[in-house]
């Protein structure tokens, strides 16, 4: 006689390809939303003035955009995590409403008030020839704020309902628009680069969270809304203590774009560093794109009978591919063919770029591991331990910046490089500490 079925609610162990198909479709979103940064750069590279337009968007104006946004970039692993029923999903959408609003609000201030000269200015330190395309950039972007947030929300329930594809094609829309408008600006001609960049750049935003939110009504009216109400519900109180830490966590993550700026404008040759920036930074953060995606995968699949194991060892794995990829490039042609032909930096930059990049390529793999770490702190709810490994990166990151301009020897990007993979490790050790308040569990967890 047959033995008794399995109850119908014991899921099947994690196995290698589960995590990879829940993986592919974030990564990918993430890897085309790196493929815009490098796409802008090479239009800029390719109009008038382009160290000047590369070092104003790249020094100014992503940067400040960047921090502005940095409160409601969490709100993807809060909605995947948190939007469970009707009630909690309305709770996480009013704060996403409100706070996206405020924000964008705070970036007009920056980008249409005296506040860009009495503030911005001195904090950054730019040269002179940089602060009026810088101004005009931070204008024309003021869009990217709440159009993050609203996507950002949304894209959380369709990766919880089983949906990850969508944020991949969502991402891919988002790339189009950004390439339509750059390639129109580049048959032009005479548009300013920076002009080009930032409107193309609110143009993808805007374009990827239209379809985001059309593509998740569905999943709002039969999967958030009918499901049985969590107990005890989601409150505010409750909200906060989970999300704040986590907004700290990538406002201080997002700091070191200004620090790095800042300092970068206060270290010998200034402008071919900062021009030289966006598109380095846009080439490590392809590599880093494959540890980016991680962190939901992570907190989704983490309740899986075998998932601690598996999720190792997935790791593992993808950390060895994300180094060898960005290893891969910087011995070889393709980096000096992807800064000359593809970027469009001049021979001198190229150079430049490439004596970064061989210490940014160090930052994909740790970013793999660091994603690993987050995401099993944020599925336990100790999401407290993930602000103080970020204040730890932004303070090694720091003290590196500060002692490359105390010295004023050699390249400030190369500097910047270096800065930012020491905070890394020291994030790392400092999740890997914390985590060993939640490994019993975990453990316990992988032997189900």
């Amino acid at each position: 006689m047959p033995g008794p079925a399995a109850p119908a609610s014991v899921a099947p162990r994690l196995g290698l390809v589960a995590v990879f198909s829940a993986w592919w479709p974030l990564a990918a979103s993430w890897t085309f939303m790196g493929i815009e940064l490098p796409l802008v750069s090479a239009a800029m590279a390719r109009l008038a003035d382009p160290e000047v337009h590369l070092a104003a968007y790249g020094g100014i104006v992503f940067p400040v955009a960047l921090i502005v946004e940095a409160p409601i970039i969490m709100l993807l692993a809060a909605s995947t995590a948190l939007a469970r029923d009707a009630a909690s999903y309305r709770l996480i959408h009013r704060f996403m409403m409100v706070s996206g609003g405020a924000l964008t609000v705070v970036h007009a201030i920056f980008a249409f008030t005296p506040a860009f000269d009495a503030v911005l200015v001195p904090l950054f330190g730019p040269p002179d020839a940089v602060i009026e395309p810088a101004r005009l950039g931070l204008m024309l972007l003021l869009p990217w704020t709440w159009t993050i947030a609203y996507r950002r929300f949304h894209q959380g329930l369709l990766i919880r309902h089983g949906h990850a594809r969508a944020v991949g094609v969502g991402t891919a829309v988002r790339l189009a628009s950004v390439a339509t408008v750059a390639i129109a600006g580049l048959a032009h001609g005479g548009v300013p680069g920076v002009a080009v960049a930032a409107t193309a750049i609110s143009a993808g935003v805007t374009a990827e969270a239209i379809y985001t939110g059309l593509r998740s009504r569905a999943v709002v009216r039969y999967r958030v809304l009918p499901a049985p109400a969590t107990r005890p519900p989601l409150a505010l109180p409750r909200f906060l203590t989970f999300y704040l830490p986590l907004a700290a966590t990538s406002l201080l993550l997002l700091l070191v774009q200004p620090i790095g700026a800042a300092a970068i404008a206060r270290m010998p040759d200034a402008l071919p560093s900062l021009a030289a920036w966006p598109v380095v930074g846009g080439l490590v953060f392809l590599f880093r794109s494959m540890g980016m995606a991680y962190n939901e995968v992570v907190v989704s699949l983490a309740d899986r009978p075998g998932a601690d194991r598996t999720l190792r060892r997935f790791t593992l794995l993808l950390a060895a591919v994300a180094a060898a990829g960005a290893t891969a490039m910087a011995a070889t042609p393709a980096a000096a063919w992807w800064f000359g032909p593809v970027s469009g930096l001049p021979p001198a930059l190229v150079e430049l770029a490439r004596d970064a990049f061989w210490l940014g390529l160090i930052w994909a793999p740790l970013d793999v591991v660091r994603n690993w770490l987050q995401g099993r702190l944020v599925h336990a709810g100790r999401t407290r331990g993930i602000g103080e490994s970020v204040a730890i990166f932004l303070g090694v990151a720091t003290a590196v910046l500060a002692l490359a301009v105390a010295l004023q020897a050699g390249s400030g990007l190369v500097w910047a490089m270096a800065a930012f993979v020491a905070g890394s490790v020291a994030q790392i050790g400092w999740l890997s500490f914390r985590l060993r308040a939640v490994a019993p569990a975990a453990e316990g967890s992988a032997s189900a």
